[in-house]
């Protein structure tokens, strides 16, 4: 019991070092243009019918304060020099690592966002990506429970992948 207890909190304060350390990267090599003033994030369309109804607004809003927060730019619906569109193309829940006898270890819910940036000073920088995440939870868990925790969880890392693709030349 001693060394699980010793392996566990080893391995949650590894985990926690590298959420830590994850959490600062987006601060260095951050390369936006220099005239490049405003952005603009549309709402993402929804088109999964199983996925909460209002989830491409929560993720427009998440990826909106994280530019807020992270960058010079400017919030503006008028003309900005860069903005970003797209839609929620997965939502999904799959069991993964059957045991043996076929009963499930655990559960996954994997969120796609396709995403676009159109840059109106240079069109030549605009992209269009698809950008995953997951989060695994346990079968005894009721989604319904923990749906708004996970999600909150997955655009976190979303949010930062499409942030180091769109300023850091991911």
């Amino acid at each position: 019991m001693l060394g699980r207890i010793h392996i566990g909190t080893l391995l949650g304060l590894l985990l926690s070092g590298m959420l830590f350390s994850s959490g600062c990267y987006s601060f260095k090599g951050i390369s936006i243009p220099a005239d490049a003033q405003t952005f603009y994030v549309t709402d993402l369309e929804n088109r999964i019918p199983t996925a909460p109804s209002d989830l491409g607004q929560q993720f427009s809003e998440a990826l909106k304060q994280k530019f807020i927060n992270e960058s010079r730019l400017n919030f503006s619906d008028l003309n900005p020099d860069i903005e970003f569109s797209g839609e929620i193309s997965r939502f999904s829940v799959t069991s993964v690592a059957p045991q043996p006898g076929e009963s499930i270890a655990f559960n996954r819910l994997e969120i796609s966002v396709r995403m676009k940036y159109d840059y109106a000073l240079d069109e030549e920088n605009n992209w269009e990506n698809t950008f995953t995440f997951f989060q695994d939870y346990s079968r005894e868990q009721n989604l319904l429970d923990i749906q708004d925790g996970l999600i909150t969880v997955i655009f976190t890392q979303l949010t930062e992948d499409i942030f180091n693709k769109a300023f850091t030349n991911w």
